[in-house]
């Protein structure tokens, strides 16, 4: 069983820059890729930055440029590093584990951390 607890959210004034964390806990070794995923309120779930066991990254476009997805495996954390933020990126922020990029479904997601960035 794996555990993702997510922290670093909170509320920020436009061009701001937050730092997310996800800290894993349990048997983590097959979980090849990493991610973070956002949902506003009335919108669907959408992927924002992944990363896999090779160090391969990709970004939503919305976030590239801005936000830099990371990892510490001897920590067993996950970070984004989110700069320049806009309204736009308001929402609940999870992070999520699984054994391929792709299978998220079948993985492993965290509560999740809110970020407000006003105006």
């Amino acid at each position: 069983q794996v555990q993702l607890v997510e922290s670093g959210g909170g509320s920020v004034q436009a061009g701001g820059s937050l730092r997310l964390s996800c800290a894993a806990f349990g048997y983590t070794y097959n979980l090849y890729c990493m991610g973070w995923f956002r949902q506003a309120p009335g919108k669907e779930r959408e992927g924002v930055a992944t990363i896999d066991g090779d160090g391969s990254t990709g970004y939503a476009d919305s976030v590239k440029g801005r936000f830099t997805i990371s990892q510490d495996n001897a920590k067993n954390t996950l970070y984004l590093q989110m700069n320049s933020l806009k309204p736009e990126d308001t929402a609940m922020y999870y992070c999520a584990a699984a054994v391929s990029c792709g299978l998220w479904s079948g993985g492993y997601w965290g509560q999740g951390t809110q970020v407000t960035v006003s105006s």
